[in-house]
């Protein structure tokens, strides 16, 4: 969802889009969280006479999420061969 920027509002709708609601009282937090350890970056933007925070996962974000990406993928081929 974030290898594309997006602000809070069509953050929440693009995970709700895929399944998965999120609260904003959850949502800013993990935000905010993911930032300060570096895998996300931020910038304020004023958009429709509003600013707003856009979100857009930093080079470090994108190789976390690769990482994990393969560690999923490995768990799910040795799942497969036990079921």
């Amino acid at each position: 969802c974030l290898r594309t920027e997006r602000y809070g509002y069509t953050l929440r709708q693009a995970l709700a889009a895929d399944g998965l609601e999120m609260e904003e009282s959850t949502l800013y937090p993990l935000l905010r969280r993911l930032e300060s350890q570096g895998l996300l970056n931020s910038e304020w933007r004023e958009e429709e006479k509003r600013k707003k925070r856009f979100y857009v996962l930093s080079p470090g974000g994108v190789s976390m999420l690769a990482a994990l990406t393969d560690e999923w993928r490995g768990i799910n081929a040795s799942l497969d061969k036990i079921l």
